[in-house]
């Protein structure tokens, strides 16, 4: 995984019109990024990332596979473009830790058995 863009943080000042610029700012860095990498492999896939929270899962011990462990805890979702040949995904993702903590614009990379089709 790796940040690629944070905003700033919001300790001193949570309002809305700070929030959302920072939000949009990384929603169209998001889009651009996108947009090359679909060039190159196709349009991604969106992945809900709700159930690698395991709430729903029958298993009470169940712990997601980094790095889907950490997305699940910071974003609701991600761009996944699966990469065939070399069995693994990329994936894209706006993330926040917590509401005072910058939001994050991150990449991921993962073993394809991680996802399922």
């Amino acid at each position: 995984m790796a940040v690629l863009r944070e905003s700033q943080d919001f300790w001193d000042d949570r309002s809305e019109e700070i929030v959302e610029a920072a939000e949009q700012g990384l929603e169209a860095d998001l889009a651009a990024l996108t947009a090359v990498l679909a060039d190159r492999w196709g349009d991604p896939a969106t992945v809900d990332l709700w159930p690698y929270l395991g709430f729903d899962n029958p298993d009470p011990e169940f712990v997601a596979p980094e790095p889907l462990g950490f997305l699940c805890n910071v974003a609701g979702s991600m761009r996944v473009w699966r990469l065939r040949p070399s069995g693994r995904w990329l994936a894209l993702a706006i993330g926040q830790a917590d509401r005072e903590l910058p939001f994050e614009l991150i990449a991921a990379v993962g073993e394809a058995s991680l996802l399922p089709e």
